[in-house]
Order: C-alpha cells, then structure tokens, then sequence
C-alpha cells in the first residue's frame, strides 16, 4: 500500500532532506541535511517517525500538493508558514489528507524554512547512504520540482488532527552566541570589538551554503596566505575585502580564508529561520560557557521531542 502526491508547484530550494550525510568530508563531501534540525526533527516526531526520517525541505518559495491516493497524515514543523487544505492553518500542525485533497504551503510572517514530514516511508534516492539533498549538485533525494509525484510507502493515518506547541528556542535568534576562532588573531583588537559590539544584517546573498552579512568592515590584519582547512558548520569566515559569511548547511568542506569565530551549533537551528535584511549581534562565550549552553540545549530539545512522540496515536497501520 502507498500514498502518492503530486507536486503541482515549488519555489527554488525545496528539497529532500534526511539527518545529513556524514563521514565524507575528507572526499569534499559536505553533510548537508536540514536547515533547521530540529523543526525538522519535530516533524517526525509528531508522527512518530524515527527522528532521521527523509522529509521535504520547504524554502520561502513554497510548495503545493495534490493527494493522488491516500489518506496519508502529515506534519508540518518550521516557520511560521501558512498551511493551506480545505482551510488555512499555521504551520506547526499535523493534518490529513485523502485523496483528492490539497496542501499548499506558503511564506508567513516569520521563518524561512519549514518541513513536511509523513507518516510513512518517503520513496526517495540515496546518494552514499542518505537521502539528504546537497543544494547546489541536487544529489541525494534531490530537489522537488512541479510534475513530480512522490510516493509514501506504508502510509499511516495517526490522529487526531491537532496543533504542535512551538518551543520558544524554535523561533528566529538575533543574538548569536560565538567562540572566537580558530583565526580570531588573524584580526586586530578594534575589529575583534567591532565583531562583537556592532549589529550585522542578512543580505539577500544567501542559500543553503551561507550567507553574507551587511556590517562594520572586519578585514583581516594579516596576509591571506593561510593553506585551505576543515570548516564546520556555523563558522563566521571573513574574505579579504572585510565581508563576513556566515556557513550553514552544505558550506564547503576546506577553505583558506579566516573565521573569526564559530557561532554555536545550539543557535544554528534558529540562526536558519532569519530572514533577509534581519539583524543580529554576536556575543562571545568561553568553551565552558558554550559546552554549558549546548548541553543545556541538548536536554531541552530531548524533552521536547520526546513530549511530541509520546502524543502520537495510531489510527492505522
């Protein structure tokens, strides 16, 4: 048995995501996975989906579905999207829907992605183990285009139909919590200020690799001679004309320009959800604090999860 949706409309960007693609990045293989893991994550778990279940990453451009066979249970989990079927809901919702049924999903007043997750197994290609879609390759589960049809096996109606509580740490952050480094001296003292005490806004130069930030020049004092290093995710890596960028998902894997610091991966997941022209500031921690902060976050976000999978009641197989 299986549910099929036909894809009738799909703003750029959206995509087949699954946890990530991991242990390739010494072969310049980047994880990718979600922008937002844990809206992403929350989807799955309000259908009692394993948490590293394949899900459609929606970008601002939106997307719109048409239920060729179901019935089939959906959640949708992000930004403050607007959910459309035979009326309109927020996003942060589990729904179902039967044949002949349609889903829309548009931007809403905040957010920049959300997740479509489904009660069953999305029919997708794997790429090195994962159906997690690099952006700018399209390898992995690939991205989602008007025309196609996706296919759930096993689909599962779970009920009932019922709002999700958004978690306060889900919403957008405008202060980002950094280490400096690994190059912070690569910086002088007054820019090294000037990084911390300055606002910075998004630019409209951004995709699921990074994105630019609009702010105080913070060129490097040094030469650009450094050979080309690991990149985690979340890094703040400033070129030589003084721009900062901020990586995110499939940023590249080497690189040799500078990072001035390393914005925490507990705030990426709501870093993601700013929007073009939205403001931030960066506050540094020490290794201490940070560990303190990510563990925090790591419990909070457990319990949350857990609290979504255990309302999860079955209708049908």
């Amino acid at each position: 048995m299986s549910a099929r949706l036909r894809v009738t409309a799909a703003g750029p960007l959206v995509s087949v995501q699954d946890v990530g693609r991991f242990g390739y990045a010494r072969f310049g293989v980047t994880a990718s996975g979600p922008m937002d893991r844990l809206a992403y994550r929350a989807a799955n778990a309000a259908l009692g989906n394993p948490l590293d279940a394949a899900a459609i990453e929606v970008s601002l451009g939106g997307l719109r579905l048409d239920c060729l066979a179901g019935p089939i249970s959906l959640a949708v989990a992000g930004g403050g999207f607007i959910v459309e079927t035979d009326q309109a809901f927020g996003s942060w919702q589990v729904l179902t829907l039967a044949a002949g049924q349609s889903l829309t999903l548009r931007r809403g007043p905040w957010g920049s992605w959300c997740y479509l997750a489904f009660a069953g197994h999305l029919n997708a290609p794997l790429w090195l183990g994962s159906h997690a879609t690099h952006g700018s390759s399209g390898k992995g589960g690939g991205l989602v285009t008007a025309g196609m049809d996706l296919q759930i096996e096993a689909p599962r109606v779970v009920g009932p139909d019922r709002a999700l509580p958004c978690p306060v740490f889900a919403r957008p952050r405008h202060r980002l919590h950094v280490t400096l480094g690994p190059q912070d001296r690569c910086f002088a003292p007054e820019t090294l200020q000037a990084f911390l005490s300055s606002p910075f806004s998004l630019t409209a130069a951004g995709n699921r690799m990074g994105v630019r930030l609009a702010g105080p020049d913070i060129a490097p004092n040094v030469a650009l001679t450094m050979p080309s290093e690991p990149i985690a995710r979340g890094s703040v890596q400033v070129a030589g004309d003084g721009v900062a960028t901020l990586l995110l998902a499939d940023h590249q894997t080497t690189g040799g320009y500078p990072k001035i610091a390393t914005v925490l991966d507990c705030d990426l997941d709501a870093a993601a959800q700013l929007r073009p022209h939205d403001t931030i500031g960066f506050t540094a921690l020490t290794p201490a604090e940070a560990v303190a902060r990510a563990r925090l976050y790591a419990a909070s976000t457990a319990s949350y999860l857990a609290t979504l999978s255990g309302a999860v009641t079955p209708l049908s197989p």
